[in-house]
């Protein structure tokens, strides 16, 4: 029988980012001689990518901003991110031994994130995690992704699971609406990168701390079967 298998979500979820990226966000727009953006309210803007990073931070300071000009500093931003990984990146507080945890109790591991493949693996690789997976999947590693199901189910079956036993963890609407139409369980942690609270989007459960995501609480939500309302 295949083992039982813990999906993560990576940025916002695993680990934090978002000081790494808004630093290459403000780079690209000092670039074009804009004001550096701050504020918490930016890790909202995170969750959806560099592109929309920088179509928000041009808006908000009204400056029109071409397509030709969006791709040029959108190959900026990602080679000034990728040049300085981890940088001040680091898994959230818990995640770590969350994972040992779950590896200790037979569970594979794998991560699907709408991060590009080999960015997910260099940064992984720079905190010394990824060969902790046994599946990194990531935006252009299918001809899909999240919010599209197979994202998922194409992720357990890279790592050798069975979608039938497996539960995702993410932080965001597309991870839960991904789980839900997979038919897995989610687990929402409600530190990440969303607008709005997780609680909205209806995950299985949600945690506040990686010492709430148990191995008892996986096994549960297996054995429950499919995507649960939140307790």
């Amino acid at each position: 029988m295949a083992s039982s298998i813990i999906v993560f979500d990576l940025d916002g979820t695993l680990v934090d980012t978002a000081p790494d990226l808004i630093d290459s966000l403000n780079h690209c727009l000092a670039l074009a001689g804009l004001e550096p953006v701050r504020g918490a309210r930016l890790k909202q803007d995170v969750s959806f990518g560099s592109r929309v990073m920088l179509e928000r931070a041009f808006a908000r300071q009204r400056r029109p901003l071409p397509v030709a000009e969006l791709d040029r500093l959108q190959a900026v931003f990602l080679d000034h991110y990728a040049a300085s990984m981890p940088g001040r990146s680091q898994p959230f507080p818990g995640a770590v031994a969350a994972l040992e945890r779950f590896a200790a109790a037979g569970f594979t591991v794998a991560v699907c994130t709408n991060k590009l493949e080999g960015m997910s693996r260099r940064l992984l690789g720079a905190l010394g995690l990824a060969e902790r997976f046994a599946a990194i999947c990531g935006a252009d590693t299918f001809a899909f992704r999240k919010p599209d199901p197979r994202h998922l189910t194409a992720t357990v079956a890279q790592a050798g699971a069975d979608a039938g036993r497996a539960v995702m963890v993410g932080d965001s609407r597309t991870d839960i609406d991904t789980a839900r139409a997979a038919g897995i369980p989610v687990v929402a942690v409600d530190f990440g990168y969303t607008d709005l609270p997780v609680r909205h989007f209806e995950p299985s459960r949600v945690i506040s701390h990686y010492d709430e995501l148990t191995v008892a609480m996986a096994e549960r939500l297996i054995a429950e079967g499919g995507p649960q309302q939140p307790a």
